[in-house]
């Protein structure tokens, strides 16, 4: 077996590594890099490999940092299978054309703006029909614990992450010779604490470990205080006349929002008939998803399901698709809770509520998510007292608030019991900031760690 790495080494984003083994060449995801727009070019760089030499593509799961630049790789040559969950699948096709439409948009608006200066107008990572033709390229679907054979003494099995809905740890195998190799990539490990998903099942041990970082030096709070944070911060924005903005990921984190926001509105700690906005059509796409997957939940949401209810709807829930209705909430002075994307504010419906509310000091911004360095939400977060948008100086006056317990990774603790059950010889560690990395690797103990840099190779 051989390994060698392509993103999210030494960083978050960008997941990326690629697998040699029983004579066939496996990609462990391939996700796009995301944070400031520097960021464009490495996008748009090789991933360095041949896309047409990848015989599989393996998906942890569909956040687009894991699965972002799939219609890249077919669109410079890639023709092999990609096998995931069913639910990543679903979701997958609603993150791909969602980032296909936003980099189609973002190129017209740049377009027009070369076109008057006469240069040539840009060119976007990838299409529409690129997506299209990505997802042609989905193959077989797997299922939590059951054996995929990839090629003669080459298997691989998916365990549940617990990380969003279809995400899995994937344990590679080879049996050569008589001798058996394995090798797990950990994907997003979930955070225990949530009551959305079960909990991160974990894989039989491997060789080699291949896991995240993200959280690895720090600990979350437990759910419950945050979710009474999240609370107090709406009542104390709504009896001031403001609006309660709550950037958030399409992907689980919207779900799992809606789903406190019910629960406490059914015990009276909100108001039953509060006005809530969910401004994204990817998220309000993958709650649809969702309703179709209720035997992958936690036992509260799938006791909720049994009794024929909704646990994502609300009383006065508005889904906003059109681009119309987006706009009007512009128009809600005070009162409502606005859910939308992205969750680091680096695009999306939300800038356009920050504009209208950063200033007021009747509102609050509520972070429930990462932020990675050079995103405007870490610039809030980090405490700025103006940011431009949409090449306006705006003033920050409303109240941050940013519950980190909410995120739907591991922490430190949970990523040591994790690696600890698994107890591997050797451990690479990938998808987290470089000094995460190195401190996490401290608390290893005696495996041997490696903290690989893109380009990076290793026998194993």
């Amino acid at each position: 077996m051989k390994l060698s790495f392509h993103g999210a080494d030494q960083q978050v984003t960008g997941s990326c590594h690629l697998l040699e083994a029983g004579g066939m060449r496996i990609l462990v995801d391939c996700g796009m890099f995301q944070g400031g727009r520097e960021l464009d070019e490495d996008n748009a760089a090789d991933f360095g490999f041949d896309p047409a030499s990848i015989d599989l593509l393996l998906l942890t799961h569909a956040h687009l940092d894991h699965c972002g630049r799939i219609p890249l790789l077919v669109k410079r040559g890639f023709r092999g299978e990609i096998i995931a969950t069913a639910a990543t699948f679903e979701l997958a096709r609603v993150v791909l054309l969602d980032a296909a439409h936003l980099q189609e948009e973002e190129t017209q608006r740049h377009g027009r703006a070369a076109h008057r200066h006469g240069h040539q107008a840009p060119e976007p990572l990838y299409s529409h029909l690129d997506a299209l033709n990505a997802m042609g390229q989905f193959g077989r679907k797997a299922v939590y614990g059951e054996l995929i054979q990839l090629a003669t003494g080459l298997t691989a099995t998916f365990h549940d992450a617990g990380h969003i809905l279809g995400s899995a740890s994937i344990r590679v195998e080879e049996t050569r010779n008589g001798q058996t190799r394995s090798v797990i990539f950990s994907g997003d490990i979930g955070n225990r604490g949530r009551k959305l998903l079960n909990p991160p099942q974990l894989p039989p041990p491997a060789d080699v470990v291949v896991m995240e970082t993200t959280y690895g030096d720090r600990l979350h709070k437990p759910v419950g205080p945050s979710v009474d944070e999240l609370v107090n911060a709406i009542v104390s924005t709504i009896d001031q006349g403001g609006n309660v903005i709550i950037p958030s990921f399409a992907l689980e984190r919207a779900q799992e929002i809606l789903y406190f926001l019910r629960e406490n509105q059914r015990n009276g700690r909100l108001p039953r008939r509060l006005p809530v906005y969910l401004d994204s059509p990817m998220a309000i796409s993958a709650t649809e998803i969702f309703r179709h997957y209720p035997d992958i939940f936690g036992p509260a949401v799938r006791e909720a399901f049994d009794r024929g209810e909704d646990p994502f709807d609300l009383p006065g829930l508005r889904l906003t698709r059109q681009t119309t209705d987006s706009m009007l909430i512009n128009h809600v002075s005070g009162g409502a809770v606005i859910m939308a994307g992205s969750g680091m504010c680096t695009g999306g419906r939300v800038r356009h509520h920050l504009r209208y509310n950063l200033w007021r000091e009747d509102s609050s911004i509520v972070f429930v998510g990462f932020a990675a360095p050079g995103t405007l939400a870490r610039l809030l977060i980090d405490g700025a007292k103006k940011v431009i948008l949409f090449g306006e100086e705006i003033p920050v006056r409303a109240r941050l608030y940013t519950i980190n317990s909410f995120s739907a990774h591991a922490d430190r603790d949970e990523l040591l019991a994790w690696h600890r059950a698994l107890a591997p010889a050797r451990t690479v560690l990938v998808h987290g900031d470089e000094s995460v990395m190195h401190h996490f690797a401290g608390l290893l103990g005696d495996t041997e760690t490696i903290v690989p840099r893109q380009g990076d190779v290793l026998e194993c």
